[in-house]
């Protein structure tokens, strides 16, 4: 049962409607689940695994469809359970997400009484006292609040400095809702984790609680405001940005007050056009404001749909540009860990070298392989991509006819389905918010590519970290110069416990397969050496051709012994 919160609706008259909501999600989950069994799991059993793959598709675009009405009938977080899996395309089918994608918040607006009196009991007086007017008529109506246009009582516009504002407030019951749904969701969490085919693939119950989370922190305005603060001050200066001032004395964690900024929607082309503004410069202006958050500031708006961005004109000025990008709703925000930001950079290296071993290894530390995750078929997909577009730049890449693009994708898609993997919540962020912008900025310019704006930064992360590459490859040179110094000593502890009768040895080529492992451990040394030399060599070269060049000559030594050893090899 959901829990019980003192003071709370649960223990109220209101308990057995959350009753009720609580064991209809259950129920839409326990009899999906029961379906997911009989299909995949009994049938095959049973020699009609056929039965099971034809069905497969539809059976999942029905459950997505079904799964969609039930988010509009509930609202609350359902909703965004279902926003949440469009996105999960690291954990569910296409059928799933694509049928999901454009769920929004498809709910009737809450009666104007209710929002008076949950606003006035958060603000502690009637609304007369606190705003010089507020409009019933709701501006938007979500899920989890709703919005309304509003002035500030002349005292408070005076000390401001404006008097429109939006006033956002939650919909009343919403902290019980939110309870009830991630009670019903972490017990789904907990069925889910008992079935080997989930469990082995994806941690629901972590996914769960990274949910619940996101969602908490989506529904406290205070933390809200504050983020709407911080990304302010990373663009303070930048006239390409604008950011709605927070009227703190207004605010609450259930109310949030803050200048009403309504300015053209972003993918208004016709109003744009006839503000006298280009919408193929706003597409390279907004794609580029994204990226500075990525990469410059590692914390990023993660939900800039079209209806929370503007395009604001401005007073002609010298200094300043005629227009800004004016983003509201900084409840889903996003950020990029240094972590993260050096799981990337090797992500980048092993790219620049067409390592597609290396790739993965790089993909598995940054967390986004489970453990237990055999990836060999992963290695091979990669490996094939180098193969075919890996020595392209931007440019020759948007050349490439997107079938091609298209069949990659399907063969990596299957692939990473098979394997134990999901994204981190900051990761799955970042490909939310770029999956967005790269939408709007289509929309304003039907030749808009995602790889020109890319194109700049990805070289800039490039030259920032060049001086850690020397490092890296010096440090996974020692670690696997270690474990092959350490190696003869081992074997030869090995093949004396063999010759005193203490180690049962069941293979007769034993001692063959040992001298093999040796030589190939020595020669990964010369092999990892060589290929950090020369990726030092060339990335530093470009600003420094002396010791580049020093380095890219120095690896020919490493290369020598490596064909050396081989070439003995096969000639024993």
């Amino acid at each position: 049962m959901p829990p019980v919160r003192p003071g709370s609706e649960h223990s109220g008259p209101g308990a057995a409607r959350y009753r009720a909501r609580y064991r209809r999600i259950l129920r839409f989950a326990g009899w999906n689940l029961a379906v997911t069994w009989w299909y995949e799991l009994f049938l095959p059993r049973i020699g009609l695994v056929k039965i099971a793959e034809r069905t497969r598709a539809r059976r999942m675009r029905l459950f997505a469809r079904r799964f969609h009405v039930l988010a509009v009938e509930l609202g609350g977080l359902m909703i965004k359970v279902g926003q949440f899996m469009s996105s999960r395309l690291d954990v569910l089918p296409p059928e799933i997400t694509a049928e999901l994608e454009g769920l929004q918040d498809e709910v009737p607006p809450v009666d104007f009484a209710q929002i008076r009196a949950r606003a006035e009991a958060e603000l502690g007086m009637p609304l007369e006292r606190v705003f010089g007017s507020v409009e019933e008529a709701p501006l938007a109506a979500a899920s989890l609040g709703q919005a309304h246009r509003a002035t500030l009582a002349p005292s408070d516009a005076e000390d401001v400095g404006f008097d429109a504002v939006v006033i956002k407030v939650q919909r009343p019951g919403i902290d019980e809702i939110v309870d009830v749904d991630l009670a019903a969701l972490r017990t789904v969490g907990g069925w889910l984790s008992r079935v080997r085919l989930v469990s082995s693939r994806v941690d629901m119950p972590a996914l769960v609680e990274e949910f619940a989370v996101t969602s908490l922190e989506e529904i406290d305005y205070l933390h809200e405001a504050q983020n709407a603060e911080r990304f302010a001050t990373n663009f303070a200066g930048d006239s390409r940005v604008g950011v709605p001032a927070i009227v703190w004395e207004r605010s609450t964690r259930r109310v949030l007050t803050l200048e009403d900024v309504t300015a053209i929607k972003i993918t208004d082309g016709e109003a744009l056009r006839a503000a006298g503004i280009d919408p193929a410069e706003v597409a390279h202006v907004f794609a580029s404001v994204m990226f500075d958050q990525l990469f410059t500031h590692g914390f990023f708006h993660a939900d800039p749909h079209p209806g929370n961005v503007f395009v604001t004109p401005r007073t002609a000025n010298a200094d300043s540009a005629l227009w800004q990008l004016t983003f509201i709703d900084f409840g889903m925000m996003g950020e990029v860990p240094a972590s993260t930001r050096s799981g990337l950079r090797k992500l980048l290296f092993a790219a620049a070298s067409r390592d597609g071993k290396g790739l993965v290894e790089a993909i598995r530390n940054v967390g986004v392989l489970l453990p237990s995750a055999d990836t060999r078929e992963l290695e091979r997909a990669m490996t094939e991509l180098f193969a075919r577009f890996g020595g392209m730049g931007f440019a020759e890449l948007r050349e490439v006819d997107p079938r091609e693009f298209r069949d990659f994708a399907v063969q990596f898609g299957d692939v990473i389905r098979s394997l134990p993997f999901q994204l981190p919540e900051n990761l799955l962020l970042v490909i939310r918010a770029m999956s967005l912008v790269s939408g709007v900025c289509s929309a304003l310019d039907a030749e808009f590519n995602l790889w020109d704006s890319v194109e700049p930064y990805a070289a800039q992360l490039l030259r920032d970290e060049r001086g850690n590459v020397v490092m890296d490859a010096a440090q996974q040179v020692l670690e696997v110069a270690g474990v092959a110094w350490r190696l003869p000593k081992r074997l030869d502890t090995v093949l004396t416990r063999i010759e005193e009768g203490s180690l049962e040895v069941v293979n007769p080529r034993l001692e063959r397969k040992v001298a093999r492992l040796e030589r190939t451990g020595r020669r990964a040394v010369s092999a990892l050496l060589f290929g950090a030399l020369l990726i030092a060599g060339s990335v530093l070269r470009a600003d420094d051709a002396v010791l580049g060049t020093v380095l890219m000559a120095l690896s020919a030594l490493p290369l020598l012994h490596v064909l050396f050893a081989r070439g003995a090899r096969d000639g024993s």
